[in-house]
């Protein structure tokens, strides 16, 4: 069985919850992985599990609560930075499911024809400043990172929590030198946990996560990088029957639950930003300039 960072009593919750609604859960859980997420009873051996690691704490909570649903099921996850992970799957690695912290990663797998059917976006997430406890450094602002005398860290500009951080600070006007880029937004949290760092920027559910070992600021340009994550059910899965119950439980109201008490936003969640306010290109630019354009359109008047 897999190791969950749970605790016990939160998973026997869980459970309660799971039981009480079985009867009606398995339809509607079955969503867009088909017939096969529902036939719980034909639900067995390993599913093999490649996930961002912001969602290392809630996919393994989710993984304890399948494996109870499925009896003979085995959930093995491979936790990393999402651009590492969609290489190892174009590469050929042996994974039944792979859920991303952004589309564009995503895309690296779709593009070679490695999702089977259609990713879909699951939940939303937002980045935070993560501090030591009490913030004794008062940094109540992204511009406050700026002072060469606070140590920083980011997430690698190739991973999603690191492309979200460049659009953040580009829309703050904000120019740092980290004192470390890391590969995911683990070793990054890691990185103000242990005190060598000051602040990191990281997802609002890693700060939340951490309970107590950072303390959390939030900063307006988050809502500029806002990152979806789509997960996807892969074309050369071993375990299909496996990975569309996972997915299918994931998308479930059980284990939607289990991500909203985490933190992660709805997997509809748009920018707040004003427009204008975020660089061109970014989530909350684009949003804006597809409403202009539909606004402008003749069939708005309609």
């Amino acid at each position: 069985m897999i190791r969950s960072a749970t605790t016990a009593g939160a998973v026997a919750a869980a459970l309660l919850a799971l039981s009480a609604c079985s009867s009606s859960s398995s339809s509607s859980a079955a969503g867009s992985s088909g017939p096969a997420a529902s036939a719980g009873a034909s639900v067995g051996g390993t599913v093999t599990v490649f996930a961002a690691a912001s969602l290392q704490k809630t996919f393994t909570q989710l993984g304890q609560l399948f494996e109870a649903a499925h009896p003979g099921s085995k959930v093995v996850f491979n936790f990393g930075g999402s651009d590492t992970l969609a290489a190892s799957i174009v590469n050929g690695a042996p994974a039944d499911v792979f859920a991303a912290a952004s589309p564009a990663t995503m895309k690296t797998v779709t593009d070679k024809g490695g999702a089977a059917g259609t990713p879909t976006v699951f939940v939303s997430n937002e980045l935070e400043i993560a501090v030591q406890p009490g913030n004794p450094l008062h940094l109540t602002t992204l511009q406050s990172l700026a002072n060469p005398s606070v140590k920083v860290v980011l997430c690698a500009k190739t991973v999603p929590c690191g492309a979200a951080a460049q659009t953040a600070l580009a829309a703050g006007h904000v120019s740092l030198t980290p004192v470390s880029y890391e590969q995911d937004v683990t070793g990054t949290l890691t990185k103000v946990e242990i005190k060598e760092a000051d602040a990191g920027l990281v997802y609002q559910t890693d700060v939340k996560g951490a309970a107590g070992k950072v303390d959390g600021v939030g900063f307006p340009e988050a809502a500029c990088a806002i990152n979806k994550y789509p997960i996807a059910t892969l074309a050369h899965a071993p375990n299909a029957a496996g990975a569309s119950a996972f997915v299918a439980f994931v998308e479930s109201p059980q284990g939607q639950q289990v991500l909203t008490d985490a933190g992660f936003l709805s997997p509809s969640a748009s920018p707040s930003a004003s427009p204008g306010s975020c660089p061109s290109g970014s989530p909350s630019s684009s949003a804006a300039a597809t409403a202009a354009t539909a606004a402008s359109s003749p069939s708005a008047s309609r």
